[in-house]
């Protein structure tokens, strides 16, 4: 099965890009290249470049293999990107205050949507209550993602409009007593009715735009994670639908228990994604063994090992793959036990052929670690959750203990046991942001958890291809500037220079600053190139003359 969006290069002219430095390890002294038919088809130094068409001055630019988000919600990125970013608000009077100066433009009837806020940055952490909410957006409905989207404030307003309300109330409580702060069922109920409200126009106007983000950040291709209690079938399909149209590559994700069939009509090329097995630490939500510690309970759990096992058969006998969404270390127990059962059933070895995946994957235990190896799973991770919230006095922390905190996201662990990476954002959960992402895996705050940058970038970038089904692509092609390849790659800035290897240097060379405060400069895009058609170009870069 390939991909139906993916464009053909056939009807492009030959474009020779030269005068660059390719990160080519098996030409490492190459310059240039020759993109033809959409396929890298020549690699060599300047002096020996064919003609072409079009010549491309790349005037010393890095020229990488383009990244893949493994990870993205691409209508919710692009609402935040036009819309109410709470990301750096630290206060509960600030967050209603934005909430009033973004709610006075809109109609009264509109829904204000908003996202990223993080109460645990605040020094007083009790988010406002659905009464304040109303009152600062004028009686409007109003909807506000923490910055996990696993829980949101809602007000008063939409509260009402939810069909399920006594559910619904009894979760605000179960969410430490603060009217208005929703978690779990409330969450998904209360997010179907605020994003429903959302016009065909409106939604396709943010999709766009966040693809348009991701080509002008160097992505060439996305996973977009869909499902009926993240997004909606209409939704989805209209970001499939963009997949190639002078933007990123779309391949879908439909998380749905036991819903392959469904993810086949609506376009999708595996059955997982957002299936939640929990939820997120940010909510308090993941499922984790020992009880947080700022809060009662270990979180909550949405499936049980039976009904993975049942969705990964399912997903075997139809030839699919499927996957997982799982945080804690008791939800990758039971998706851990899920896929035991299901390999009794069809085999170890019919089993990993599927190359299912599991998303997240924050806090596993040894026994996660080897089921993972031992079925083939690929994980799909984010390295920003370590930077923005990991290691001692963030949010994890505070959650679950610094011990915890620092053995989350073991990358270092996971690659080293030959458990395949993908790496994504989860946008907006963290931003568009690939080669920060790379830093992050390198720049881990658990020196054991680090990543070397080459084997960060890898993940960033082939990782994404491998991610994808058996069948979708030909991975062999994919991710690497090499004769034949896929003319798929970007164009770089690099203000901090280039390292021994051909990559960007994206950190110092001190280890001691390492982290987030690393003042190392990250290389801006200047062009973005998918199967030889070119989806992104920054304003100072020109194609000059025929060759």
């Amino acid at each position: 099965m390939t991909n139906p969006a993916m464009v053909s290069g056939a009807d492009l002219p030959a474009v020779l890009y030269r005068g660059g430095r390719l990160y080519c390890p098996a030409q490492p002294g190459a310059t240039a290249l020759l993109v033809r038919d959409g396929r890298i088809a020549w690699l060599g130094v300047d002096a020996d470049a064919p003609r072409a068409d079009v010549v491309v001055e790349l005037d010393r630019a890095v020229v990488t293999p383009a990244f893949v988000d493994a990870h993205v919600h691409v209508t919710d990125t692009g609402l935040v990107s036009g819309g109410l970013d709470l990301s750096a608000v630290r206060s509960p009077q600030e967050l209603l205050d934005r909430v009033a100066g973004f709610a006075a433009g809109l109609p009264g009837d509109a829904v204000v949507l908003g996202h990223g806020w993080d109460e645990s940055t605040w020094e007083r952490a009790v988010p406002p209550d659905a009464g304040q909410l109303s009152s600062a957006a004028g009686g409007r409905r109003v909807y506000l993602s923490q910055a996990s989207m696993h829980s949101a404030l809602v007000s008063q307003a939409l509260l009402a409009a939810v069909p399920t309300a006594p559910t619904t109330e009894a979760d605000v409580l179960a969410a430490g007593g603060v009217s208005g702060w929703v978690r779990a069922d409330a969450h998904h109920a209360v997010r179907a009715v605020a994003f429903g409200a959302l016009g065909a126009v409106q939604r396709a106007g943010a999709q766009r735009a966040a693809l348009e983000s991701a080509a002008r950040a160097g992505i060439a291709a996305v996973h977009e994670c869909g499902g009926p209690v993240i997004s909606s079938e209409a939704d989805f399909a209209g970001v499939l639908a963009m997949s190639g149209d002078g933007l990123p590559e779309v391949y879908g994700y439909w998380g749905e228990l036991m819903g392959v069939a469904r993810a086949r009509e609506l376009g999708a090329v595996g059955a997982g994604g957002d299936l939640f097995v929990d939820g997120a630490f940010g909510s308090g939500t993941a499922y984790v063994s020992r009880p947080y510690v700022d809060r009662d309970g270990c979180g909550r759990c949405f499936l049980t090992a039976d009904q993975v096992a049942a969705h990964l058969v399912e997903c075997v006998r139809s030839g699919v793959q499927g996957g997982f969404h799982a945080i804690g270390d008791a939800a990758l127990s039971v998706v851990a036990d899920g896929f035991a059962a299901a390999a009794r059933q069809v085999g170890v070895e019919r089993l990993r052929a599927g190359r299912h995946r599991v998303e997240h994957v924050e806090l596993p235990d040894r026994r996660v670690v080897a089921a993972f190896v031992e079925f083939g799973v690929v994980a799909s991770v984010q390295p920003a959750f370590d930077r923005l919230w990991g290691g001692d006095g963030q949010m994890y922390a505070a959650r679950l203990g610094v011990e915890r905190a620092l053995a989350s996201n073991p990358f270092a662990v996971l690659h080293g046991v030959g458990v395949p990476l993908a790496f994504g954002s989860d946008s907006p959960v963290t931003p568009l942001d690939p080669w920060g992402a790379v830093r992050a895996a390198a720049a881990h705050f658990n020196p054991a958890s680090r990543l070397a940058v080459r084997s960060a970038f890898a993940a960033h970038t082939r990782g994404g291809w491998r991610a994808l089904p058996p069948g979708v692509v030909d991975a062999s092609r994919e991710g690497v500037l090499a004769l034949g390849a896929a003319a798929t790659f970007a164009v770089w800035s690099a203000p901090a220079g280039v390292s021994p290897q051909g990559l960007p240097v994206v950190l110092a060379d001190d280890p001691a600053v390492w982290g987030p405060a690393d003042p190392t400069p990250l290389p801006r895009c200047l062009r973005t190139v998918s199967r030889g058609r070119e989806i992104f170009v920054a304003a100072e870069q020109v194609a000059v003359g025929a060759g």
